[in-house]
């Protein structure tokens, strides 16, 4: 186990946790616009994003990156950097640059996809960064395996040795905090354009003091708030080498076993009623420290944290599913927005020379072009608003029918019903929420006459009579910002 970590500087305090995602206005979920380009990255915060009251966007890795031919540019090839350099297939710098400024100017923050364990499989030697062999771990001899294959069970191999054949960088005192610093000069160099924070990609493959030092050395925020850090530790069984809570005191970290518990509710397989405690309850870290989605990218396609989840490809369920998490009040939440795949090597959607299409926009609001873009779907995008309205209030007047119905608000803010009976549910329920007549935002949208799905009318007490057939879509979702009449934006005040 490594011991030593770098001193950067002369007084070296503890990093406190950065979980705080710095959000713009009282929005509260990120969409991770996958293998999206920068410039039409830009054009969706400002045609879409921002008006509809989304948070931020995850942004696929912006380094410069290996260009993989056999399989034919794969969406993984921009996971092996090259070097530091904002040149990507999703565009050079000055396009980078333009997205932030213009995702920042309507509130949407960007959130980078940070590679920063290991360099693209191949010779060890990165003349853009500059790395040499001297720089990483394998050729030093840290990895327990001399070939560099990694043991799973055990910790020094998950942490010192090739993750699937990449080559894993030496921090720390060994290389005289050389690699940190050049870590850390690439992430302050976003910080100073504009960036909100960083996924860390593979953080469980680093050491935790290794992390700490490169977190403790970045920049604050242009708005002058600490970066959001949000680490991939995936951490599903319980038996694993490496444990979520060894990375909570530098910041938040992914909950992957909230994918594997979320798909009994998707599919009714749980029944609804136990959800009533989801969360820490559950065997889960705790809320201030989760980050939590349906899917991401690798585990829609098997790959890490793979298995038995919910995707695109299942959309009733996954649409209940990413309802319900939205409504919930438990850790910081992402969608995920995919381009349509069968070959889970797939490369996003592109021209023969490898240059990403852009996404077709269709009439109806929907994407075109080979892009899911569920961020588009009305009952996603609209509870993303509905988790706006609810903001910082608690579950309160939960409700069961002892079985698969259930229902819940969220203080005198919002309030959501799920009916995963095989019949139609009528029933009366406190909803919390002040007397009126609101717009179910799973059905349709506000209008500035009225709505464009069903109704439904809170009375002076706070009940309302609801009827939740079994269907598409058995949910209802209303809150304070979705009366009746109260036009056809977001709004959540």
């Amino acid at each position: 186990m490594r011991i030593f970590y770098c001193l950067l500087a002369i007084v070296v305090t503890c990093v406190s946790a950065q979980t705080e995602p710095n959000f713009k206005d009282g929005r509260k979920v990120i969409v991770h616009l996958f293998e999206w380009k920068w410039t039409d990255i830009a054009d969706e915060c400002e045609r879409y994003l921002g008006p509809y009251g989304f948070a931020g966007v995850q942004i696929s890795p912006p380094a410069e990156h290996n260009e993989v031919t056999n399989p034919w540019r794969p969406w993984y090839e921009r996971y092996q950097p090259m070097s530091y350099e904002l040149t990507s297939r999703s565009g050079d710098e000055a396009a980078f640059r333009d997205m932030v400024e213009r995702c920042r100017n309507v509130d949407v923050l960007i959130y980078v996809d940070a590679v920063i364990n290991h360099m693209a499989a191949m010779s060890y030697e990165y003349p853009g960064v500059p790395y040499y062999s001297e720089h990483f771990n394998v050729p030093r001899g840290n990895c327990p395996s001399s070939s560099g294959e990694m043991d799973y069970g055990n910790a020094i191999s998950v942490r010192n040795c090739n993750l699937v054949g990449l080559n894993d960088i030496l921090f720390g005192s060994e290389v005289n905090c050389y690699t940190n610093q050049k870590v850390v000069d690439y992430l302050n160099k976003m910080i100073d354009i504009g960036v909100a924070g960083f996924r860390v990609d593979a953080a469980k493959h680093m050491w935790p003091g290794d992390l700490e030092d490169i977190v403790r050395e970045l920049w604050n925020t242009k708005d002058g708030s600490r970066p959001y850090v949000y680490q991939e530790v995936i951490d599903r069984s319980g038996t694993e080498a490496i444990k979520s809570w060894d990375y909570v005191h530098i910041g938040d970290v992914t909950e992957f076993k909230y994918c594997d518990q979320i798909v009994g509710l998707g599919h009714g397989t749980n029944q609804a009623k136990w959800f009533e405690n989801f969360g820490e309850a559950w065997d889960m870290m705790s809320s201030d420290h989760a980050f939590v989605f349906v899917d991401n990218h690798d585990n829609q396609r098997s790959h890490g944290g793979g298995g038995d989840i919910l995707t695109y490809k299942d959309s009733w369920p996954y649409k209940k599913a990413l309802a319900f998490g939205m409504a919930w009040d438990y850790g910081t939440f992402r969608i995920m927005s995919s381009f349509f795949f069968d070959d889970t090597d797939s490369s996003p959607p592109a021209y023969s020379d490898g240059t990403i299409i852009s996404p077709t926009i269709n009439s109806d609001g929907t994407c075109d072009g080979g892009w899911v873009c569920e961020h588009r779907w009305r009952q996603i995008r609209n509870m993303a608003c509905f988790r706006n309205a609810a903001g910082w209030e608690p579950v309160e007047n939960w409700h069961d029918n002892g079985d698969n119905f259930i229902a819940f608000s969220r203080g005198n803010r919002a309030f959501f019903a799920l009916n995963n009976q095989a019949y139609t549910v009528n029933d009366n329920l406190h909803t919390g929420l002040p007397s009126g007549d609101y717009c179910d935002v799973i059905s349709g949208d506000p209008t500035g006459s009225g709505c464009t799905g069903k109704t439904i009318t809170v009375d002076d007490y706070g009940w309302a009579t609801i009827s939740i057939p079994n269907g598409e879509d058995p949910m209802i979702a209303i809150h304070i910002g979705a009366k009746a009449g109260s036009g056809s934006f977001c709004r959540w005040y």
